[in-house]
């Protein structure tokens, strides 16, 4: 049977218990999210910090750009990096990320293969500073990190850019996942609100089992015809106990975690996020309530599981019988 055939529409996602935008934001962000602890994942600098501090894997820091006379440093920062991405420490859904594949004697590539000068470069970060992307409008600082080189076992998955995989984390328990595979129409970015691919991932085994573009159902990557059913996560047991431990980091009890996998250093905290979207529930078919309350029933343990013993238990309590 073709996922086309199999997809599950939001009716039945509902009867299935799919979590609305209010029942994350009370029963889920508001009572398991300290805001104290915000400023720990809002901003990608001190999310860094953190990861770092608990011996995670980040993508290596080339430089940080914090007000307008020093933007045109920029270009002497990167002269040694042959990619680059430029980020607002403070920004949201995949906002004011610049991606640079490339780069000589000014000109600049995207991903595209667009190129750009650098009084653009300059300009994306003069907006950066400006508060453009960022949570509020705030004026943020760019950052530029080097440019991951993702697991050749993702070529044809995903187009100009990066596959990062999304893990929700509740209690420390990761619950549900998610690779988001750029396309053409994302600009090389991994945001499934500018036409990512988003692929839901089976807790159990790190393989697909639907894939959604714009919330509907695909079953081949829109540019390369790379069959999606054949998807599987590489070091997935890793990754999940990576992304688990991301409670011990932060102390925020729902939360959405963006991780990479990288060809050499393999898999890597890219960002953490305490208002995690939930078009996950629809590239996986199913919704986040039954696990979240399962896990809430467990109670308070007299001994607090480890990373690995919670990526476990996940494993065998949500894995999918459903695959493509």
């Amino acid at each position: 049977m073709s996922l086309l055939s199999r997809f599950t529409s939001p009716f039945k996602l509902r009867s299935r218990g799919i979590m609305g935008m209010n029942k994350r934001n009370h029963s889920y962000i508001g009572r398991y999210n300290d805001r104290g602890l915000y400023p720990l994942v809002d901003d990608k600098l001190k999310t860094k910090l953190i990861a770092q501090q608990a011996g995670a894997t980040v993508p290596e820091l080339i430089g940080v750009i914090d007000s307008q006379g020093n933007v045109k440093r920029v270009h002497e920062m990167v002269k040694n990096w042959p990619g680059f991405v430029i980020k607002p420490a403070q920004g949201s859904g995949g906002k004011g990320i610049l991606v640079i594949v490339k780069h000589k004697d000014g000109v600049y590539v995207k991903p595209s293969g667009a190129e750009i000068n650098k009084q653009d470069v300059e300009r994306h970060i003069t907006n950066t500073l400006a508060g453009l992307f960022s949570l509020g409008g705030k004026n943020d600082v760019a950052m530029i990190e080097n440019l991951i080189q993702f697991d050749d076992v993702f070529d044809g998955f995903s187009y100009e850019g990066v596959p990062d995989v999304r893990v929700i984390v509740f209690k420390g328990y990761p619950v549900m996942a998610m690779m988001r595979c750029s396309t053409s129409a994302s600009d090389g970015k991994a945001n499934l609100h500018q036409g990512a691919v988003g692929v839901g991932i089976d807790i159990a085994t790190g393989k697909a089992i639907r894939a959604v573009q714009f919330n509907q159902p695909v079953e081949r990557h829109p540019d390369t015809d790379r069959l999606l059913s054949e998807l599987t996560v590489p070091n997935w047991n890793k990754l999940l106990t990576l992304a688990a431990s991301a409670w011990e980091m932060t102390g925020l009890g729902y939360m959405g975690t963006d991780m990479v996998l990288d060809k050499e250093k393999g898999p890597m905290v890219l960002e953490l996020n305490a208002r995690p979207g939930l078009a996950i529930q629809i590239a996986n078919g199913c919704g986040l309530l039954p696990r979240l309350h399962h896990i809430e029933n467990l109670g308070v343990p007299a001994t607090q599981p480890t990373p690995e013993e919670r990526v476990a238990y996940a494993a065998k309590q949500f894995g999918s019988k459903s695959q493509f």
